[in-house]
């Protein structure tokens, strides 16, 4: 793999960019506050902007490596926030990453995160070389599964009661699903 970062990227409807400590008052208006948006994420919604703030402080600093894939997600009409895009636990011996992705529940149906999933698969693949890609989300988080599905990750199992919803307690099943190089050039 050649690490290229946190490149900006542009979709027909969105600027994927690099995070700043600044975006967090839209960051947490839109999502990082809301339990239905965080259900089932492994993190709570945010009690204040302060805490929002400190973690997008984090973010602007690890977006600075060349390693780190991590991307604010900007819909170009109105220049509007509204969601985060990254790929944690990349390995570069494995050439692998897990995706992980979330956006405020006003633009959830309209393929905007589809639209940032493909372009950053593109990305991926085409610019730094990946090899494969992973995802997973609950089973009962049918949006997410949508996504997964329509950028062409394949189901790969269901791993029973895996996680411990935070905000809820609940354990749930989660299910798996990756894409391959050789997948991704097939479909392109």
């Amino acid at each position: 793999m050649q690490h290229k970062g946190t490149k900006i990227l542009e979709t027909k409807r969105l600027i994927l960019r690099p995070w700043k400590e600044n975006d967090a008052e839209e960051a947490f208006a839109h999502w990082m506050n809301d339990p239905e948006v965080t259900k089932y994420l492994a993190w709570t919604p945010h009690k204040d902007v302060s805490i929002t703030r400190a973690l997008l402080k984090t973010w602007e600093e690890e977006g600075k490596s060349p390693n780190c894939y991590h991307w604010a997600l900007v819909l170009k009409e109105g220049n509007v926030l509204i969601g985060d895009l990254n790929i944690l636990d990349v390995d570069d011996f494995m050439e692998h990453g897990e995706i992980g992705y979330c956006m405020g529940k006003a633009w959830w149906g309209k393929g905007l995160m589809t639209e940032a999933l493909s372009e950053v698969m593109r990305y991926l693949f085409e610019e730094v070389g990946f090899y494969r890609l992973n995802g997973c989300h609950a089973a009962e988080n049918l949006g997410s599964s949508r996504v997964m599905e329509k950028c062409g990750l394949l189901y790969e199992g269901t791993r029973r009661k895996l996680m411990r919803l935070p905000s809820t307690g609940e354990r749930v099943d989660i299910v798996e699903r990756g894409i391959l190089r050789e997948d991704y050039f097939k479909n392109a």
